[in-house]
């Protein structure tokens, strides 16, 4: 399954009512970071569905989220389980360490 668009009509749906942890990729077409990491969140998302689900937020399109979430940086990763955030992490990371932030919860 590819990653899911969040967006400010879907997030309570997609993210808040989620019987999955969610992993938030909040990006921009115009980051270089955030293009690094695109194909490992993809990857993730791949590797791992059915347990996991995997959304992503543009900011420039979705800038009332960015704010909700005070994203002052990206590429940020949120992940949200049962409504709540667990983890968050700013700028490319290993994929391991994106993993570490829902599997170790």
């Amino acid at each position: 399954m590819a990653e899911i668009i969040i967006n400010k009509k879907n997030f309570e749906e997609e993210v808040l009512k989620s019987d999955k942890p969610v992993l938030i990729d909040f990006w921009a077409s115009w980051c270089r970071p955030c293009s690094m990491l695109s194909p490992v969140i993809s990857e993730i998302a791949k590797e791992y569905e059915g347990e996991i689900k995997v959304g992503k937020v543009n900011v420039d399109e979705e800038m009332e989220l960015a704010f909700e979430f005070k994203v002052a940086s990206i590429p940020m990763l949120v992940v949200i389980k049962d409504g709540k955030v667990i983890n968050t992490s700013v700028g490319v990371q290993p994929k391991q360490q994106i993993v570490s932030m829902f599997k170790d919860k």
